[in-house]
């Protein structure tokens, strides 16, 4: 979720740079920093926290002595980076931009390297030595190390055809002044065109203030940048032309990526979260790596208490499915504001996992308070560095989703529940209750689900629309779900009663003939998650019954699977392992809620009644 910002041109570029930073704010980060061109060479101003830490830091070296001269004027061509903490502590050794030893090369990238390992060490066996922990910092090795044979953009294309894993990257070298290189693969990367200026960033609302000329990079592609244009090539060195478009969002839609609400970004942006939440934590492919928790407390484990409130309690659900499954450790998930109130049986050899998106969720941070209090290792799962959940607790496992804007958690939901699948995973291999090819599988297929969340939402949603107007003025909708399918119901549920006010109840199937059946007539929409799983055949009973009483069944299902004699309408997903459906289940569900809400004309990113984090009783 970084945001990456250049420039090459006429004019001063540090203003446009942390400008530029500025309207990126959105993606969210915990450090920033700039790399500028100057008769003296690169320079470069980190600092960690927000944009006010870095202009304080730029302003301190442009006016202290020995400060960096390359900062002032007449420089015109940088870069600008806001970092989402991914490989490496949040440190200013941390941020970007990154640069080789001699200070030749600097890059800013946004998305991992998955083969950084293999490079690095590849690397430090010719001399390399690195001044950081992330994984980026070998793309400035490797330019580095080709430059003088074969100038800044053939070296890039080479190292750009090295890597693997999902990123868009920029890189400038002292040796060839006024010029950017820009590579893109899977990650976005814009170029703006000036007259006698060009820009490049990860999100237009970068440079709208200053151009509305934009031609987006596709996937193995190469962009080389100087004040008088952009020429483009393929990653095998072919060059073409790309065509220019114009930009006709106002302010506020360029901050939302062309979507029309914030919602809807953040449902698209879900491939990106799940990846960078999961990225260099599945670096092995039999295991998971979790250096935030200590493998002889996991060992020891006996007991796990989840807590939360709203969707991360319908996260710490499915977390609870998958420990038990693979890692046979008992597991209670509580709601906080219930755990906290009841006198809870907890204390010392629990180990109590609080789930909250901000960090600052009042409830939850109490229920971790208590078990704290009691003798009990608390883990905390947040979104937000530094937020009062990672000092309250005695271990953080951070999903890294961004700044999520909507009210209705979209994206950090997915994100909390890859990370109890890590979690899961990494406690299975601990206490060996999974073997190798097992674990193997597993990690392959929640490294693809990226992938398959991004074919899901690039394939359309003709048929959630088309069920959304058959339905948008219905007053009531059951939603049902058996195991893993139960908390995706839960979360669809509370997605439509969240933005469209349409009174939602979510059940259980296996409970429905304990009361709930009585709601049925033939004007109710049931919602069915039917996805595979070892109680499909009986989630398959429960929709026959809900059909033979006059119900109309929309059922979300696994690609392939023949459902359509049991539901009037079948919304499919991805095959993948059935454990970790629930990652691509609930997309369908979000965009459900989400259409339906815009069918009844509400505003789905400020809910009525809702807050983004709730800090009081």
């Amino acid at each position: 979720m970084c945001g990456i910002v250049g420039y090459v041109g006429q004019r001063s570029v540090q203003e446009i740079l942390l400008a530029g930073l500025e309207k990126l704010e959105y993606r969210g980060y915990d450090s920033a920093g700039i790399s500028i061109q100057g008769d003296q060479g690169l320079g470069v101003v980190r600092a960690v926290g927000n944009l006010s830490a870095l202009k304080a830091a730029v302003a301190e070296q442009a006016n202290g002595d020995g400060g960096v001269a390359v900062l002032a004027p007449p420089a015109t061509t940088g870069i600008g980076h806001t970092r989402w903490a991914t490989h490496g502590r949040v440190t200013e050794e941390n941020a970007h931009p990154h640069y080789d030893p001699d200070n030749r090369v600097h890059v800013v990238v946004n998305g991992i390297v998955e083969n950084y390992m293999e490079l690095k060490t590849e690397l430090q066996d010719q001399g390399a030595h690195f001044s950081s922990e992330t994984d980026v910092e070998v793309i400035a090795h490797l330019i580095a190390l080709d430059l003088d044979e074969h100038g800044l953009v053939e070296a890039t294309r080479r190292t750009y055809n090295r890597l693997r894993g999902h990123y868009s990257f920029v890189a400038q070298s002292s040796a060839e002044p006024g010029t950017l290189v820009g590579a893109r693969k899977e990650c976005p990367l814009i170029v703006g065109r000036g007259e006698d200026e060009q820009f490049l960033a990860s999100g237009i609302p970068a440079f709208l203030a200053h151009t509305r000329t934009a031609q987006a990079l596709e996937d193995d592609e190469l962009v080389v940048l100087t004040a008088e244009g952009a020429q483009f090539m393929t990653a095998d060195g072919v060059a073409f032309e790309r065509e220019t478009h114009e930009i006709d969002w106002d302010a506020d839609a360029a901050e939302k990526g062309g979507f029309e609400t914030f919602m809807l970004k953040e449902i698209h942006e879900q491939a990106d979260a799940v990846a960078e939440t999961i990225a260099d934590r599945t670096v092995r492919p039999d295991g998971v790596d979790l250096p935030e928790l200590d493998d002889e407390l996991l060992r020891g484990v006996k007991r796990i208490i989840v807590v939360a409130c709203g969707t991360s309690y319908h996260a710490g659900l499915i977390g609870r499915y998958a420990i038990e499954e693979w890692a046979r450790v008992p597991v209670e998930t509580d709601v906080a504001s219930e755990f906290r109130y009841r006198n809870p049986v907890v204390g010392p050899g629990d180990v109590v996992i609080g789930i909250t998106q901000s960090g600052e969720t009042l409830d939850t941070l109490a229920a971790m308070r208590l078990a704290r209090e009691r003798g009990a290792t608390v883990i905390a799962v947040t979104n937000i560095m530094g937020s009062q959940a990672t000092r309250d607790a005695d271990a953080t496992v951070y999903t890294r989703a961004g700044l999520e804007i909507g009210v209705a958690a979209t994206k950090t939901f997915v994100a909390q529940v890859a990370v109890m699948y890590l979690l899961a995973l990494r406690l299975a291999e601990v206490k060996g209750t999974l073997d190798d090819e097992r674990r193997t599988e597993l990690v392959t297929r929640l490294k693809r689900i990226p992938h398959d969340i991004g074919a899901m939402l690039e394939r359309g949603t003709e048929k959630i629309d088309l069920v959304a107007e058959r339905h948008y003025a219905k007053d009531f909708f059951l939603y049902l779900g058996r195991h893993v399918g139960l908390p995706v119901g839960l979360e669809g549920a509370l997605k439509l009663k969240e933005i469209s006010y349409i009174a939602t109840d979510a059940y259980a199937a296996g409970e429905m003939k304990h009361g709930p059946i009585a709601l049925l007539d033939q004007d109710t929409p049931v919602v069915v998650v039917a996805t595979d799983s070892p109680v499909l055949e009986k989630v398959i009973s429960n929709m026959q019954e809900v059909r033979v009483r006059g119900a109309h069944v929309i059922a979300v299902v696994s690609e392939g699977a023949d459902l359509g004699e049991h539901a009037a309408e079948a919304l499919v997903v991805p095959q993948t392992d059935w454990m970790l459906q629930p990652l691509l289940a609930v997309i369908p569900l979000q965009l459900l809620a989400y259409r339906i809400a815009r069918l009844r004309g509400l505003n789905v990113d400020q809910p009525r009644n809702l807050a983004k984090t709730v800090t009081v009783e």
